[in-house]
């Protein structure tokens, strides 16, 4: 699953923008990432930026709760409820 997929399924709204087609674009990018055009780079309103960031350090970063483990959702699903482990 890619980065903007997963964000518009947790329903977190982004600009986007192609830096393919926009030179000006680019070079910022590359000024940020210090001299690399690494995408995905997600930069937020409080200054800090997030380059080709794992899902996890999405999460982390806009305080998102994973999703319950496989083992969590098969106890849910026979009413065992959540593991103590």
């Amino acid at each position: 699953m890619s980065v903007e997929r997963f964000l518009d399924r947790t329903e977190v709204f982004v600009e986007k923008i192609n830096v393919d087609g926009d030179s000006d674009a680019r070079e910022e990018l590359i000024r940020l990432n210090g001299g690399y055009a690494s995408v995905p780079t997600l930069l937020f309103p409080d200054g800090t930026k997030l380059t080709e960031p794992s899902f996890s350090e999405i999460r982390k970063k806009l305080k998102i709760e994973p999703p319950p483990s496989f083992v969590d959702r098969i106890r849910n699903a026979f009413g065992q409820g959540e593991s103590d482990d």
